[in-house]
């Protein structure tokens, strides 16, 4: 199962790169290739990028890569759709009748729901948040300042990325999938 990957039309990321270089300013020089894998994946993840460069699996609701405050390594946090935990299912004690709704769906696509749904129905929508310390031995270093390779390796780092949360979340969401499967 992949769970992260890229779009196979880099030249919108290359696009996208040149028209938001400054996206990367804050990193350009810097030592570790953290601060500049992070704006390459803020790049990759920007609402104007329709789609995303990055894409993900319908359950992941958000991917972020920051910086980790104490040490300065490389983290990515991720927000998965759950189902409810067992202890709310084990009885429905708690409902009342009230209708209660998970994770609305479009096109299989967990969604929020709209401020129409909330105004009628009551939501409880379970997620789970993994923050996950990703390796950042193989990033690119970062460069020194724009260039005409800040595209590439801007692409490279995302790779790098895309490779590591895949291979950290796929596990997760294949569990859930396969929980979620009808018997």
């Amino acid at each position: 199962m992949t769970t992260f990957w890229l779009d196979r039309d880099d030249t919108r990321y290359a696009d996208q790169v040149r028209r938001d270089v400054g996206a990367f300013e804050d990193s350009f020089g810097d030592f570790a290739p953290i601060s500049f894998a992070c704006a390459a994946w803020r790049v990759a993840t920007t609402p104007v990028m329709s789609p995303p460069y990055v894409r993900w699996h319908r359950r992941i609701l958000s991917a972020t890569c920051v910086r980790n405050t104490w040490d300065g390594t490389l983290n990515a946090e991720v927000r998965i759709a759950a189902p409810l935990p067992g202890a709310l299912t084990a009885s429905r004690v708690w409902w009342r009748d009230r209708g209660w709704q998970g994770w609305p769906r479009v096109f299989g696509q967990f969604v929020e729901p709209s401020p129409r749904e909330t105004a009628t129905l009551p939501f409880l929508r379970a997620s789970l948040l993994a923050q996950v310390p990703v390796p950042f031995e193989e990033l690119p270093p970062a460069p020194s300042g724009p260039d005409e390779h800040l595209a590439a390796t801007a692409g490279r780092a995302l790779a790098v990325l895309v490779r590591e949360l895949d291979a950290v979340i796929a596990p997760i969401i294949a569990h859930l999938e396969d929980a979620a499967a009808p018997r």
